[in-house]
């Protein structure tokens, strides 16, 4: 079956995979979704036999229907390789009843490797298959995890280039250092002096900027993202929900078809939609628990029908999910809507301009799969502190959120059935936050020294993404406005 893509505001003009990978942000400022949703074209019981990178391929080759086998299966296999510290790629680990998705075992230590790690490939491939001779140049706006990990996986691709606006102070330390002593001649970051949402937003403006579009392809560049907003970014993510499922049901700790629960720590909204394609693909999930920060605009949102990013933005412990516009909602959104795009353009043109927009009772119903909760920072330092004194187990803040909020939730309903947490970074990548959970006392050390003190009191490895910045130089020291943005993409690509 052929999978097409369409945009979420656009006039019905279809795309192949590898033309929607490829320009990452329709024209129309919609994002491209697929016509249908394929259905799983294996028995969970044969997936469940199957190693990460086969499992991928089933999956994937359902939504990418114009890559050729060969063209996919070596983008997987170039992908989930030795980059990651583990052969199971995405293992799980029981603890305190909980089953914690582990998607930190790659090169730069945060969830976002699960996708990043392949979509150079999966766009490189496609500029060949679609005859693209042009450079493909990423922009990408990051809250801390998906810079990193997009300059990793493009870093000396050739024929492409990948310039990444982070918020100077809206990061960690460990976040901060691994993207400004990033090798490759290909990466550049730049800091802004506002917050993710600024740098977002001036991103997607330059994505629909035909002046500066007309520019770069003159000067022989196609702009494309790695943000979520690609759908290449997307059909990899349904991979490790598929996988976590088909993993339970191996060892046993569920039976065939019975439903089980997800937790997604959530801040773009990318990674708990990825578990919603699993559903509509026959995935058993039940409910899918969206956890968020005290930036809880989700949690309003499924509370109340309405989206309203007109608050305080808060910076918290838990950094990247410090984002008030939640761009893949934009997605559900078209899909509760009937798939009308007229009305989808409509409320994201309500959001650009008034900061807000409502859903219809009828939409409303539509969301019964889904769970919004959050949690204080208050409350997500205790969940780091109690589950590592029940369980020894050690959670970075993201993840500490979504335990939080799947607690809250127990206690709600009564639900106890089988639940997976998306486990989405290393508490390496958060060492001030964890140990400062566990004991004020360790505020004083510096950054390094912290790294130092999680190994001693917990015995766990330190990662080689961690080891490989102690002694790191600063690669990488431009900082802007938000507004200037364009302006630096326009010096960095010889266009001034």
């Amino acid at each position: 079956m052929e999978i097409s893509y369409k945009s979420t505001r656009g006039d019905g003009e279809t795309y192949t995979a590898s033309q929607a990978i490829l320009q990452g942000l329709s024209p129309d400022g919609g994002l491209f979704v697929p016509t249908q949703i394929p259905k799983l074209k294996k028995s969970l019981k044969e997936l469940s036999q199957l190693s990460y990178q086969d499992l991928a391929y089933e999956v994937m080759s359902s939504f990418l229907t114009d890559f050729t086998p060969d063209e996919l299966k070596g983008c997987i296999e170039r992908a989930y390789d030795s980059k990651f510290d583990t052969e199971k790629i995405a293992p799980l680990v029981e603890k305190g009843g909980v089953h914690y998705l582990e998607l930190f075992h790659g090169a730069t230590i945060a969830f976002k490797d699960m996708a990043l790690s392949i979509l150079p490939h999966l766009m490189t491939t496609a500029a060949k298959k679609n005859r693209e001779d042009r450079e493909i140049v990423i922009l990408t706006a990051t809250s801390g995890d998906t810079g990193k990990a997009a300059m990793a996986g493009f870093a000396d691709v050739p024929g492409t280039k990948i310039i990444v606006f982070y918020p100077k102070h809206g990061v960690s330390p460990i976040q901060e250092k691994q993207m400004v002593t990033q090798k490759g001649e290909n990466t550049h970051v730049v800091g802004i002096t506002g917050n993710f949402d600024d740098a977002q937003t001036a991103v997607k403006k330059m994505f629909h900027d035909q002046d500066l579009a007309a520019e770069l392809a003159r000067a022989g560049y196609l702009v494309s993202s790695a943000n979520s907003i690609n759908i290449g970014r997307l059909v990899p993510q349904i991979v490790y929900y598929v996988y976590a499922y088909a993993t339970l049901a191996r060892d046993g700790k569920i039976q065939d078809g019975e439903k089980i629960n997800v937790v997604v720590p959530t801040g773009n909204f990318g990674n708990i939609l990825a578990a919603y394609y699993g559903k509509q693909m026959g995935l058993p999930l039940d409910r899918l628990i969206c956890a968020s920060n005290d930036n809880k605009v989700l949690y309003d949102f499924f509370s109340t029908g309405i989206y309203d990013k007109n608050r305080d933005f808060i910076l918290t412990t838990s950094p990247s999910m410090d984002i008030l516009i939640s761009s893949n909602l934009e997605r559900l959104i078209y899909k509760i809507a009937g798939d009308d795009a007229e009305r989808c353009r409509g409320l994201m043109e309500s959001l650009s301009a008034q900061g807000k927009y409502g859903i219809t009772p009828a939409m409303r119903e539509q969301l019964e799969d889904f769970y919004g909760g959050f949690a204080t920072e208050k409350e997500t330092a205790q969940t780091i502190a109690q589950v590592s004194k029940d369980t020894g187990y050690i959670l970075d803040p993201h993840t500490a959120v979504a335990a939080a909020v799947y607690e809250k939730y127990k206690a709600q309903t009564g639900d106890t059935r089988t639940t997976v947490i998306a486990s989405t970074a290393s508490p390496y990548k958060f060492t001030r936050s964890v140990l400062c959970a566990l004991d004020p006392k360790y505020d004083s050390m510096t950054d390094l020294e912290l790294v130092d003190e999680l190994h001693r009191l917990t015995g766990l490895p330190i990662p080689k993404a961690i080891e490989e910045i102690r002694t790191a130089p600063v690669l990488h020291d431009r900082v802007v406005d938000a507004e200037d943005m364009p302006a630096a993409v326009r010096d960095i690509l010889g266009c001034v």
